[in-house]
């Protein structure tokens, strides 16, 4: 590790932190989204509209932070960059392809004549299950050091199913705080239905993580390390457990016009995630492709990172500013989309 007083040594840790919270960012904000688009399909006609409200005014600025996130790893990690998009080439076309779809049919289906509107609601949909799919198997890849057996393709495919059901739970939960109700009723449904599989992938990369690196496999199960982190897997387990509870409760307390409970399993299900993430990232650091390159090997020249750090101090709070204004002028119950 070098001199972490040095410019060589902590600004690879700044843009590894903000690349971080970029990717982080855009895994819970645009996997709402595209957990919506996920049970698109579930819904009937009527409820698809409101469905596609509730994200309308969010869905196309949350892919910001992808944009963002890859940038930072292309300008500060170039080698990184080139290894990991070079070994995912082809999870990274299909979640392109996706996010594509998506975009176009979020704009068509508006304006479709009746006989064209189902397929146009199908492309939205299948576009957020290709896009999901693609950045779970790229998860799984990645996790695995990009070995292409047997064993690591079921793995990645595994991985890529269990994001399906993660984004589904977010983008239920997210319908929950947005609707009202038969909708919002079916989408406790949807919840509970997406709350099992979305544990056991997080179980999966969990135990999987560690087998593939003695290093990694050393930094949660040696002492006192296994006392320090136990609270990680205990806290998630907590999470689960009570979103199970609070969606077990919903449909009695929602039947009675009550809805003070109906952000906590959004909430709850963002925290999962942010453990779920922060656990992973503690066990590949300092590494960006595992066991190989870790971030000084990766990182651009300091010079390079001094300059590349002066737009980002300017981006970043731009994006997170427009973030929260747009969050905060939509606040509320989403109603049918429609363009006067």
């Amino acid at each position: 590790m070098p001199e972490l007083s040095q410019p060589g040594g902590w600004l690879p840790l700044v843009f590894l932190a903000l690349m971080g919270v970029a990717m982080m960012a855009y895994v819970i904000l645009d996997g709402f989204d595209l957990g919506v688009g996920i049970l698109l399909r579930r819904a009937g006609d009527p409820d698809k509209d409101t469905m596609i409200a509730s994200i309308g005014p969010f869905w196309d600025a949350n892919e910001t932070w992808l944009v963002l996130g890859v940038g930072i790893l292309l300008v500060a990690f170039p080698l990184a960059h080139g290894v990991i998009l070079g070994e995912l080439y082809l999870p990274v076309a299909l979640m392109l392809a996706g996010l594509i779809l998506r975009g176009v049919a979020f704009d068509f289906r508006v304006k479709a004549r009746d006989d064209h509107k189902h397929a146009w609601n199908m492309a939205f949909y299948g576009g957020s299950v290709l896009a999901t799919f693609a950045q779970g198997l790229m998860i799984g890849l990645y996790i695995v050091g990009f070995d292409h057996g047997l064993p690591q393709i079921a793995f990645a495919t595994f991985t890529g199913l269990a994001l399906i059901a993660g984004y589904a739970l977010l983008g239920a939960t997210w319908l929950i705080m947005k609707t009202e109700g038969e909708l919002q009723q079916k989408a406790v449904a949807w919840a509970r239905g997406s709350l099992l599989f979305c544990a056991l992938g997080i179980v999966a990369v969990s135990i999987v993580t560690p087998l593939v690196s003695q290093q990694i496999f050393d930094k949660w199960f040696s002492f006192p390390n296994i006392l320090l982190l136990a609270p990680i897997p205990a806290m998630t387990a907590a999470l689960f457990a009570l979103t199970e509870y609070v969606l077990r409760r919903l449909p009695a307390t929602l039947a009675k016009g009550r809805e003070t409970l109906c952000w906590l399993p959004f909430a709850a299900t963002v925290g999962i995630f942010l453990l779920a993430f922060n656990g992973l990232a503690y066990s590949l650091f300092p590494y960006l492709v595992v066991d190989r390159l870790t971030i000084w090997q990766a990182a651009s020249a300091p010079e390079s990172l001094k300059i590349i750090l002066f737009g980002v101090i300017i981006v970043l709070p731009t994006i997170i500013g427009y973030t929260i204004f747009s969050y905060r002028v939509f606040w509320g119950k989403a109603r049918e989309l429609s363009y006067q």
